[in-house]
């Protein structure tokens, strides 16, 4: 798992019927001491009602993703499975 910051929402006016009802989100990791961002951005499907600016925490193993969205079916990489609060490095 590993932090990132949601940046956008992703839109799809025409998608494989089996991710229908599911919504995309566009992420940037970062460095969390630095707050720097570390490109790529990427997209990741998102099962914590995460919203454009938060800090969320990616799952970036794509079988637990499929547990997350109860879709044995779906082919997932990313998977925003939780919203930070806050975090602390000390």
């Amino acid at each position: 798992m590993r932090l990132a910051k949601v940046v956008g929402n992703v839109v799809s006016t025409i998608k494989d019927d089996g991710y229908a009802g599911y919504k995309l989100m566009l992420i940037e990791y970062f460095d969390p001491a630095t707050k720097k961002p570390l490109p790529p951005r990427q997209i990741a499907f998102d099962c914590a009602d995460a919203g454009v600016g938060d800090i969320v925490i990616v799952n970036t193993d794509g079988g637990a993703g499929n547990m997350l969205l109860d879709d044995n079916y779906a082919i997932v990489d990313l998977t925003i499975c939780g919203v930070v609060d806050h975090y602390d490095l000390r």
